[in-house]
């Protein structure tokens, strides 16, 4: 009995003694936060590992709707090229303004394909500690739904089949109305909407 007390002692010391030096780190601010200097591997590979497990956990069991519907790929076209293109790039595009001060980078859509469960409860509700932010809050799941479909097209697109697409998409219905012209401006040149009006959206981003 005693040495099973003893035990449960040297647990309890080992334990607050941890947190104490985690505290202890925390508060000192030694550890480099800025967007330029990038985690040490240790830290990277724990922050990379946490963010794809809860993102597969919690959308394993999502139903995805119909996505090669030729509406909803055009509808999510315009979407992508308002809301995404600047951080996630497009076809013939290799960087951006926003996204090369970004960290760690966002994925490039254009050229890599994420799964539709995956990509749709990324969109709807962000990552913590990235610039990727959660449209869900601003935009109906259709609406989520139209930009995967169109992301699981992207990869196989040249940049003219991309240009060609973006043009005849359909305006952002859950788009405030006096934001319609800049909209506009931003579909045409393609540029990412939320970058452009200087959101630094410092929140992970992240699909």
């Amino acid at each position: 009995m005693k040495q099973h007390t003893r035990h449960v002692i040297t647990v309890a010391l080992t334990i607050g003694v941890l947190a104490a030096g985690v505290g202890a780190f925390v508060y000192s601010g030694v550890y480099n936060i800025g967007a330029d200097d990038p985690h040490t591997r240790p830290v990277f590979a724990v922050m990379q590992t946490l963010r794809e497990r809860a993102i597969q956990v919690r959308s394993k069991d999502i139903a995805a709707p119909n996505l090669d519907d030729p509406q909803l790929i055009l509808k999510g076209a315009g979407q992508y090229a308002a809301m995404c293109m600047g951080c996630h790039l497009a076809p013939g595009r290799k960087d951006s303004e926003i996204r090369s001060g970004l960290y760690p980078q966002p994925p490039n859509l254009s050229q890599q394909r994420v799964g539709p469960r995956e990509a749709f409860w990324i969109i709807k509700h962000g990552i913590k500690m990235s610039a990727m932010p959660a449209w869900g809050s601003s935009h109906d799941d259709d609406t989520l739904w139209s930009m995967v479909a169109f992301l699981q097209k992207l990869p196989d697109m040249t940049p003219a089949q991309y240009k060609d697409m973006v043009a005849k998409a359909p305006p952002d219905e859950d788009m405030d109305m006096g934001d319609e012209d800049a909209y506009s401006s931003a579909n045409m040149k393609g540029m990412n909407m939320h970058g452009a009006a200087g959101h630094s959206d410092g929140v992970t981003a992240r699909p």
